[in-house]
């Protein structure tokens, strides 16, 4: 398996309508898409931040994913205008689970 682990700085005071909005609008869109395998937020250290991890079965099982929920409608019109907006940065790292990691 294959983990992606995204994180997002959120504009200041904007984390809580950002959860809302992506629990009730983007997950169950990208949920189509991709297996969800973690959500946090921060409160402590660098705030205003989301990191949530998400499985594929390869890179290309992720690209083919990826470019599905680009095309979807629900995503473009429900969800990535009001999103968007609040979004400071963005970062995505690939990650390869260890022999010895529980999640593989």
């Amino acid at each position: 398996m294959f983990y992606e682990m995204r994180t997002y700085t959120i504009k200041v005071g904007k984390t809580p309508e950002y959860l809302k909005h992506f629990e009730e609008v983007g997950l169950p869109i990208i949920s189509k898409y991709a297996k969800l395998i973690g959500w946090w937020y921060t409160d402590i250290g660098e705030l205003n931040q989301l990191i949530h991890i998400w499985e594929y079965e390869s890179l290309d099982d992720r690209k083919k994913k990826r470019e599905a929920l680009y095309q979807d409608e629900d995503w473009l019109n429900h969800f990535v205008p009001t999103a968007f907006p609040m979004l400071e940065k963005q970062e995505s790292k690939m990650m390869y689970a260890a022999n010895f990691s529980p999640i593989k």
